[in-house]
């Protein structure tokens, strides 16, 4: 059965991408890694068939940008000699997303276009719910359907189905099975 994960993006790289004519793309690629700031997705436990929905937090509400369905992922010292014609094409075009602590590659089918103008409703965060081995936990900081604090959402994080669907229905892309 197929997850669907969250990953938070900054604002700096938000602004960057809107200003880079990126609004409306399909997500195609996604990077990787060690740090913070770009977390590992192989580490969370995605897989191919897994869906990723990076968000960001501004104005004290959470924005789902876009959805990508994983193809497969690449180890990032490889990717140049691994990738297709069209891959490579993707790749560069995405560069964008890249940094220099990358260690993975994400690739996948065109999924639901890059829009920074889906705020998730304040019901609907206050409910986002995450799974993991050691069971399910809603988002910290939420207090009268906005945001506090995005401490909670620093990461790559597994939804709990209900969410996952909710949240899929918003950037208008068909739920996970």
């Amino acid at each position: 059965m197929a997850d669907t994960y969250t990953t938070l993006w900054t604002n700096d790289l938000c602004k960057a991408l809107g200003a880079g004519g990126f609004e409306g793309e399909p997500l195609t690629v996604l990077f990787g890694g060690p740090h913070t700031s770009m977390p590992s997705f192989t580490r969370a436990g995605v897989r191919p068939g897994d869906r990723i929905l990076p968000i960001r937090v501004l104005r004290k509400q959470v924005w789902v940008l876009g959805a990508l369905e994983v193809e497969r992922t690449v180890e990032y010292d490889a990717v140049r000699e691994e990738l297709t014609g069209e891959e490579q094409a993707r790749l560069n075009r995405w560069g964008l997303l890249e940094t220099s602590c990358a260690s993975e590659v994400l690739l996948g089918a065109p999924g639901a276009p890059l829009a920074f103008d889906r705020p998730v409703p304040p019901d609907l965060l206050g409910r986002l719910t995450y799974r993991s081995r050691r069971g399910e936990r809603q988002i910290k900081h939420v207090v009268d359907g906005e945001l506090r604090s995005a401490v909670s959402l620093q990461g790559v994080y597994r939804l709990a189905p209900d969410s996952a669907r909710e949240l899929a229905e918003l950037v208008g892309h068909t739920p996970v099975p």
